[in-house]
């Protein structure tokens, strides 16, 4: 027989293996704000849960738990994508954002805590090499836990202003810019920052559709511009709510708040009549599409 025909079967088993492999289209979810804590049973039991939806994560990682947790990320490539963690304070921060980059990771977050605010020009080096690798930044925005009232901290969100986005956003065009929180409680503003600028988006994550469950068409009034036509509003055939994008914000190891956040999502989603085409772009669409952009 030729040896040409002899090969074929062997190549076709290693496609179809492949095609079994590869993640032929985005997920039903994708989250991009959950917090590792460290402990490698958490991971495994938030493989099983991504696994029982089709979902997808972004890991937000922090330096110290790089090692334990890279590992895991690279073996679970249809489920897992690591975020560093960093402090934009750490003295070694721009180390930082190579030693992520250099180990795969898509992005850097959640950047919360900072002793200045997010715009203070001793950060855009950070945000320059995050633009250099094409990354996306995860920022916490709005109002933040206290976890000991009696411990002082130098903690502020004034520094962590919505807000300070829309200098950023600006000034690095080629960074892609999640706002956590929906900067919680200017929702407003993070709307309209999100709606002029079109590297910014913003997940739902905290308390925000929790205080607001029985109002939840209040945010037909901050994503408000679907099919208006103005010299005053960016040209897009995207429905406005396609700004948002699914975050739950599991921290603690805490993976009954994954469902919770989107039972929440849908509820309110629902509630303001988003297009199921539109919710679809916010639960994965948007997100599987950012991650498949040449950097």
């Amino acid at each position: 027989m030729n040896k040409r025909f002899r090969l074929l079967p062997v190549l076709l088993l290693i496609v179809l293996c492949t095609s079994a492999i590869a993640q032929p289209g985005p997920p039903r979810i994708i989250d991009c704000h959950i917090h590792y804590n460290g402990d490698l049973e958490f991971l495994h039991k938030l493989l099983s849960k991504l696994a029982s939806v089709d979902g997808l994560a972004f890991l937000l990682v922090p330096p110290a738990d790089l090692g334990s947790a890279k590992p895991v990320i690279d073996n679970s490539p249809n489920r897992l994508v690591g975020f560093g963690s960093i402090d934009l304070d750490d003295p070694r921060a721009l180390e930082l954002v190579d030693e992520f980059h250099a180990a795969g990771f898509r992005g850097l977050g959640e950047l919360e805590f900072p002793l200045k605010n997010f715009y203070d020009p001793s950060y855009w080096p950070i945000y320059e090499r995050a633009e250099e690798y094409g990354m996306i930044l995860l920022f916490h925005t709005g109002i933040v836990l206290r976890d000991n009232p009696k411990v002082a901290v130098d903690v502020s969100v004034e520094r962590m202003r919505v807000t300070a986005l829309d200098g950023i956003a600006r000034r690095f065009p080629g960074i892609t810019i999640i706002g956590a929180h929906l900067g919680n409680p200017e929702y407003a503003w993070a709307g309209e920052i999100a709606r002029w600028n079109p590297n910014v988006y913003l997940d739902a994550s905290g308390s925000s559709l929790i205080k607001l469950q029985n109002n939840y068409t209040f945010f037909n009034s901050i994503f408000w511009w679907s099919g208006v036509e103005s010299a005053h509003t960016p040209k897009s055939s995207a429905n406005a709510f396609e700004k948002l994008v699914f975050g739950s914000d599991v921290f603690g190891g805490d993976l009954d708040e994954f469902d919770r956040a989107l039972v929440r999502y849908h509820k309110m989603l629902d509630a303001c009549g988003v297009p199921q085409k539109a919710q679809d772009n916010i639960f994965a669409g948007t997100l599987w599409r950012i991650l498949h952009q040449t950097p």
